[in-house]
């Protein structure tokens, strides 16, 4: 599906100068590297959350593997085309989705960007119906395709964006930020769309984003690149299984006890009654529950893995130490 060798991409950025005539007519450039030597394959039907820290080099990848941009150096290989041929064929088997982009015509109803997606993609009408009725059903959002885009919240817009996109019925998926910006009800909306959409047209998904909820719900293959260089490629579990040093225990309280009594198991990392949360490390998992039994009046208690966010936290802590 997609073979990524030795990529390298390299840019020129302007180094300022503090003379303003100097920096206008004798301007001097510095070397960038946006993405340093990295390899990558990925199988047909994977899905995989593709994170790490601003200016890492995630939108570049996708660029490269996309054909938007060309590498300094290396090979790729995707859907068995050099993506910078851009071959009929091999762009009508991909989509490229940016949370901060919009394709959609602002002034228009949803339905016409659809009907021209169709006709750039000849998209057979009756499967053009059939598609979309389907995404319309998962989003639940047919109504909206009737009101103009600018009208549209956020969130309802870029559900529109994703059924544009995804038309053609694409063969892999670069995904980059789709739920950036959007309320909590939205992005859990987008991510059970993403999630079924997959399990129903079997693509292949690279997803990118800053909310790590979203890479914990869908992906279970995970590549951290920071500084232009893939530092991990593995599973999620593996990941949080070997960063996660501690777990978090959720008690809910019957009723409210004094502070003394919580504090004499521990500082909670948050106490908002009911609910209290502690964070502990594994080997004193059965210990601190005792206690919990022993001192607190309780209704409800879970042992939960730490977030996903204070897992790739300790990751980078130690990459740098």
């Amino acid at each position: 599906m997609i073979s990524v060798k030795h990529l390298t991409k390299t840019y020129k950025s302007h180094k300022r100068q503090s003379n303003i005539l100097k920096d206008v007519f004798f301007r001097t450039f510095t070397d960038h590297v946006a993405v340093k030597d990295i390899s990558l394959e990925i199988e047909s039907g994977e899905l995989v959350g593709f994170i790490g820290p601003n200016g890492a080099g995630k939108t570049t990848t996708l660029k490269m593997l996309a054909g938007i941009l060309y590498p300094t150096s290396g090979t790729i290989s995707v859907l068995g085309h050099n993506p910078f041929d851009k071959k009929r064929d091999f762009l009508k088997q991909i989509a490229f989705i940016m949370g901060q982009r919009n394709q959609l015509v602002w002034d228009l109803p949803a339905v016409d960007s659809f009907e021209l997606q169709s006709a750039v993609y000849e998209i057979d009408p009756h499967e053009y119906k059939q598609t979309l009725a389907h995404l319309l059903d998962i989003l639940d959002c047919e109504p909206l395709t009737q009101k103009p885009v600018k009208t549209l919240s956020l969130g309802e817009r870029m559900k529109m964006e994703l059924i544009a996109g995804l038309l053609h019925r694409p063969k892999l998926i670069f995904m980059d930020e789709p739920t950036i910006g959007l309320d909590i009800f939205s992005q859990e909306a987008i991510r059970l769309f993403i999630k079924e959409y997959q399990q129903k047209y079997k693509s292949t998904i690279i997803l990118t984003s800053h909310y790590l909820e979203d890479v914990k719900k869908l992906a279970k293959r995970l590549v951290v690149i920071h500084q232009g260089t893939i530092m991990y490629d593995g599973s999620l579990r593996d990941i949080i299984e070997k960063y996660s040093t501690e777990k978090q225990i959720k008690v809910t309280l019957e009723e409210e006890v004094s502070e003394a009594k919580i504090h004499s198991i521990g500082i909670p990392i948050s106490a908002v009654y009911p609910q209290l949360i502690f964070s502990v490390k594994r080997n004193e998992i059965p210990e601190k529950i005792k206690q919990i039994v022993q001192t607190l009046p309780f209704s409800d208690l879970t042992v939960e893995e730490a977030s996903i966010e204070e897992v790739i936290k300790s990751f980078f802590g130690r990459q740098s130490s």
